[in-house]
């Protein structure tokens, strides 16, 4: 097991998006072309009890309702390994803004302790476990850029765009995406 493990959650834009209806279980059907982009939060994951969660965002809930941590419990008992582990959130991806910064925590959470528990596991079953917590995650498992359908569980790879700079306002409001 490593001393410690550092992840890059990247956020992510949507570069097209069409809602094609309403699916049985609730969600949207879509599809979509995700990028990821510079802004990022950094994942930090070490020794610690259970599952704890630290963040330099005050009003960041650190507790079971929070995606990184959801993230780490699923892969801990889909694996059956005792979860001692203190995973930091270094937040820089504003909240509620449709920048998937929760979702990008997750995937970076199970990549980080993919490694961290020598589980080996490839993307594919990355992905299939991050369609467990939400939309995005899937893709922010895989990052880069991507089209993403279903509900978000089916990311294929596109290739790079070429470097650009986008400019993304968050005005001083949050809603829930």
């Amino acid at each position: 097991m490593a001393e410690k493990i550092i992840e890059t959650a990247y956020a992510k834009i949507n570069l097209g998006l069409r809602i094609l209806g309403k699916r049985d279980d609730g969600y949207h059907e879509v599809s979509m072309i995700m990028q990821s982009v510079g802004l990022s939060d950094e994942v930090i994951i070490s020794e610690g009890e259970g599952i704890q969660i630290s963040t330099n965002l005050e009003g960041l809930t650190c507790g079971k309702d929070n995606l990184a941590y959801k993230a780490a419990a699923l892969l801990a008992e889909r694996y059956n390994i005792t979860p001692n582990v203190h995973i930091v959130l270094n937040k820089k991806i504003f909240m509620a803004a449709g920048l998937a910064g929760g979702s990008s925590d997750a995937a970076a959470v199970l990549r980080g302790l993919n490694k961290y528990w020598n589980l080996n596991l490839y993307n594919d079953r990355l992905e299939a476990l991050a369609a467990e917590l939400g939309s995005d995650v899937p893709f922010c498992v895989l990052c880069g850029t991507a089209m993403v359908e279903g509900r978000g569980e089916r990311v294929r790879k596109l290739p790079d765009l070429p470097e650009c700079i986008f400019v993304v306002c968050k005005p001083d409001f949050s809603v829930s995406t």
